[in-house]
């Protein structure tokens, strides 16, 4: 299948996200694959979204929302026994941010039982690449987390790319050896690996940024760039890619998404590795000086 730009397809969970404002709250949207297609789609990457919403005023208002920024709306299912997921933000004095969740029974988790998935999944296995995470399958029952397995395997037979993030929520697995299967599946069908030094301490005990990559490599997934938070990233050759200049965050929800958007952006573009990873700071920088995980646009 050819077409006139890359085409992206990211699946995941997109939630409703309250912040802190003062003493007030704002209501937006965010989610880790979603903070990563909104950033993709504005940079102007043809970009879908897989997943599913609720057939309520809410779901309405956010799928307009995401249509408006350019994200491709046409395989975000409805689910009419369910509603988006929420969250909120709190961050310290630092810019350091907690998350309280509220999506157990969120549309998102029967996505690839929804009507039209077949249709969908038909399109998305044709796309140049194709991005999720591992909050993208904790979600999921084990008969989503193996279609969605399959799919990016589909992908990678078409001779797309596959991107996958080890974002690890403990709260969303039953116990780490859980999580770490379902994340080594995942490893073994990408071809770029996005993990996060941190999350990979906490899955595994791992705190050296090599092994780390060194892991990920042994499982298939060559082009592995390890993130290591205000340090910059590892990148597959073992160089170290610090940002451009140190901030102080305003917030830092949704970083490493941002980073995942200019990092798999600019590949997409045909960039080497060390000036995507440049590309994923700069994004990466711009969110952690606003508000939230999808800060508007600057005018």
């Amino acid at each position: 299948m050819t077409r006139n730009c890359p085409r992206a397809v990211l699946v995941g969970e997109a939630m409703l996200e309250l912040s802190q404002d003062g003493s007030s709250w704002q209501l937006a949207y965010g989610g880790d694959t979603l903070n990563t297609a909104i950033h993709l789609a504005r940079s102007g990457i043809d970009t879908a979204y897989l997943t599913a919403l609720g057939t309520d005023p809410f779901s309405a208002d956010l799928k307009a929302r995401w249509a408006a920024e350019g994200l491709d709306t046409s395989h975000v299912l409805a689910d009419p026994a369910r509603n988006p997921g929420l969250y909120a933000i709190t961050c310290d004095d630092v810019g350091e941010r907690s998350f309280t969740y509220w999506r157990g029974e969120s549309a998102a988790r029967r996505v690839f039982s929804c009507a039209g998935i077949d249709a969908a999944l038909a399109a998305a296995e044709y796309a140049d690449l194709l991005a999720f995470s591992l909050i993208s399958l904790a979600i999921l029952p084990p008969e989503g987390r193996d279609s969605l397995l399959a799919l990016a395997g589909m992908v990678r037979r078409h001779g797309g790319q596959v991107a996958f993030d080890g974002n690890f929520r403990p709260r969303l697995w039953a116990d780490p050896a859980e999580a770490r299967a379902a994340r080594d599946a995942a490893i073994a069908v990408a071809t770029i690996g996005l993990p996060t030094l941190e999350d990979e301490t906490m899955l595994s005990g791992e705190r050296d940024a090599a092994a780390v990559a060194a892991h990920w490599q042994g499982l298939g997934c060559t082009e592995t760039v390890v993130k290591l938070g205000p340090e910059g990233c590892r990148l597959p050759d073992g160089e170290t890619i610090a940002p451009a200049k140190v901030l102080r965050p305003v917030d830092t929800s949704g970083a490493g998404d941002a980073f995942n958007a200019g990092y798999l952006g600019a590949r997409l573009r045909g960039e080497c590795p060390a000036d995507a990873a440049k590309a994923g700071h700069a994004f990466a920088g711009w969110t952690i000086m606003r508000r939230g995980a999808i800060p508007p646009r600057d005018l």
